[in-house]
């Protein structure tokens, strides 16, 4: 082989060398220009997820009212023109029927039974002698000495001797009632809400003493929309949640036959039960219980409440939560009624999603299931 040949098999060689080189060169650059793979996006938390379920959930109706006392009786005085000598009650007492509450100066009283007493006593006196002159113009009817006229005078004193003497026992009966009235005395069994009476003032009759809350019963007279009375019934439950109290049962005893042409509402009346935190004239949120009916609902851990609004964190295939708006409506025990926004087969986190946003990246795990507890 000469000398030029071998020259050109070398440049040739080193041709393709640098060839391959700049190929190479040119591969790397292309591969530097590729992105880069994303890296795989890290668990913000591990949650648990969980469905709606039906439930059977009660129908209530909502209503506002007020509570009152369900019969006020007034208690006055009977008696006219006396001093005022004691006052044994004041507001808040627990009183029972018959028991004195005031008591006036009964000296007045006194003498004029005393009075009476010795009328009355005149008049049998004249009736027992009368009816001896009767007896014995009786006797001398026959015989003559007595005429007709005369007889007829003695008959006629006796029979006007008994007319006075009834008479005087009935104003006795009178002054005996005057002086019981000098005794302000409970109508019924309740507690005092109001007392105007004041020891020394000389009261007319009539004047009103004493506010009394029959038997200590109290009502809430609920203001219902007219379309839902026709659903409350006499005897069906009631929740009643004074201003500041806790919820009180309760039971309707009477609808009222009327609506206010105003406000469109009727009158539902509630009886209550006994309550320390119930008083008449406090205004009172409440329930009616009118039936049952199917819903699907939520743990209340699963919903979530954001400026003023419901929230559920729901679970993509991706393990990425999405915030989502949905309506609630009733809540019985530890769960919550879904009315709208989410689909029954929709997986939500469960709980703990108070520190998930919109868009973070969760581990899904199982819910723990509690250990049963050893047999003795």
């Amino acid at each position: 082989m000469t000398m030029k040949r071998i020259t050109k098999f070398l440049v040739a060689g080193c041709g393709a060398a640098a060839l391959l080189g700049a190929a190479a060169l040119a591969v790397r650059a292309a591969d530097d220009k590729k992105p880069a793979a994303p890296a795989a996006a890290r668990p913000a938390l591990s949650v648990t997820t969980t469905q709606p379920k039906p439930a059977t959930l009660p129908l209530r109706v909502a209503a506002n009212g007020n509570i009152a006392a369900w019969q006020e009786a007034i208690i006055g005085t009977e008696a006219n023109g006396l001093r005022l000598a004691e006052v044994r009650v004041n507001v808040g007492d627990v009183v029972k029927r018959g028991q004195v509450l005031a008591t006036f100066a009964p000296e007045l009283m006194q003498a004029d039974v005393a009075q009476i007493r010795a009328m009355v006593a005149e008049a049998e006196a004249a009736l027992a002698d009368a009816s001896a002159n009767a007896a014995r113009a009786r006797e001398l009817q026959t015989s003559g000495a007595l005429s007709d006229q005369q007889i007829n005078q003695y008959l006629t004193a006796e029979r006007t001797a008994q007319a006075r003497l009834d008479a005087q026992r009935a104003q006795a009966n009178v002054q005996r009632l005057r002086l019981g009235q000098t005794q302000v005395l409970a109508p019924d069994d309740g507690v005092i809400s109001a007392r105007s009476a004041t020891v020394g003032a000389v009261l007319p009759a009539g004047q009103e003493m004493f506010r009394m809350i029959r038997q200590g019963r109290l009502e809430w007279r609920a203001e219902v929309a007219a379309p839902d009375l026709a659903k409350l019934k006499p005897g069906m439950a009631a929740s009643v949640t004074p201003a500041g109290g806790a919820a009180i049962g309760g039971k309707v005893r009477m609808v009222a036959p009327t609506v206010d042409p105003q406000t469109r509402n009727g009158i539902v009346y509630v009886d209550l039960g006994a309550s320390r935190d119930a008083r008449a004239g406090m205004f009172a949120r409440g329930e009616f219980e009118v039936g049952t009916g199917q819903g699907l609902t939520l743990p209340q851990s699963a919903v979530l409440l954001r400026d003023g609004f419901s929230y559920v964190l729901r679970v993509g295939p991706d393990a990425r939560v999405v915030e989502t708006k949905v309506t609630v409506g009733r809540r019985i025990g530890d769960r919550v009624e879904l009315t709208g926004g989410l689909d029954a087969d929709a997986r939500v986190v469960a709980s703990g999603g108070g520190f998930l946003s919109d868009g973070d990246t969760v581990r899904v795990v199982e819910a723990s299931v509690p250990a049963a507890a050893p047999k003795n």
